[in-house]
């Protein structure tokens, strides 16, 4: 009875870390893709997201804790991991397209 309360408490506290996205960045939100990366930004702060890289893949599923200018930091307590925003969203030829860490993503629709 003590250990399904210890979880059910975890998992209220985890879902209580994650923060909308503000009304300016708004642009973030959707489904993100490149050959080597994907980025999933949720309006209510979720994020998830895969990279490969040199034989390797990095993933990350955690709340959004900030914006700082136009990065963003991902994670939970001290975990956290700040995404480099070089190309904000925008709308070339038809598609959305936005920079993170070096990789140029297209939105799906």
């Amino acid at each position: 009875m003590i250990r399904a309360s210890v979880v059910v408490f975890l998992i209220l506290l985890l879902s209580g870390c994650s923060k909308p996205l503000p009304e300016n960045k708004q642009a973030y939100v959707g489904f993100w893709t490149s050959p080597e990366m994907r980025l999933l930004i949720v309006s209510d702060g979720t994020v998830d997201y895969e990279r490969i890289k040199n034989g390797g893949t990095t993933t990350i599923n955690a709340p959004l804790k900030a914006f700082e200018g136009d990065d963003f930091i991902v994670g939970i307590g001290f975990f956290d991991t700040r995404f480099v925003v070089s190309q904000t969203p925008q709308l070339i030829d038809g598609k959305w397209v936005m920079t993170v860490d070096g990789v140029t993503l297209t939105k799906q629709e």
